[in-house]
């Protein structure tokens, strides 16, 4: 089994952001894809990037340092970085780093940022 059975990305570009879905595990193993991605011109001109956290099953900490990335290379460009809450575990370590406090957590991916 290779890296992109544990993790699978999908992208939805809508008019205000860029939904990336995220299923399976964001781990040691596999963040260098979501390191790729987040380089690719359909994330780089949205306003919004918007981490779809909820089908995710297992989160280490690189995958966390990855998401931490992700909301610095965002603001880099001056976009609005956001995520969902995730699965259990997900929010248990979000909430257990305090990562979580520091993070613009949507019940969904769809919905409206003020």
């Amino acid at each position: 089994m290779g890296d992109r059975d544990q993790l699978q990305i999908d992208l939805r570009r809508e008019t205000d952001r860029v939904v990336v879905t995220m299923a399976g595990e964001l781990d040691m193993a596999n963040a260098p894809l979501l390191t790729g991605l987040l380089e690719d011109d359909t994330l780089t001109g949205a306003p919004t990037v918007v981490l779809d956290l909820q089908q995710l099953t297992f989160l280490d900490s690189t995958g966390l340092r990855e998401i931490l990335s992700a909301r610095q290379k965002c603001w880099d460009r001056g976009q609005e970085f956001a995520i969902t809450q995730g699965s259990p575990q997900v929010r248990r370590l979000l909430s257990v780093t305090g990562v979580g406090e520091h993070l613009r957590t949507l019940a969904s991916a769809d919905e409206v940022l003020a």
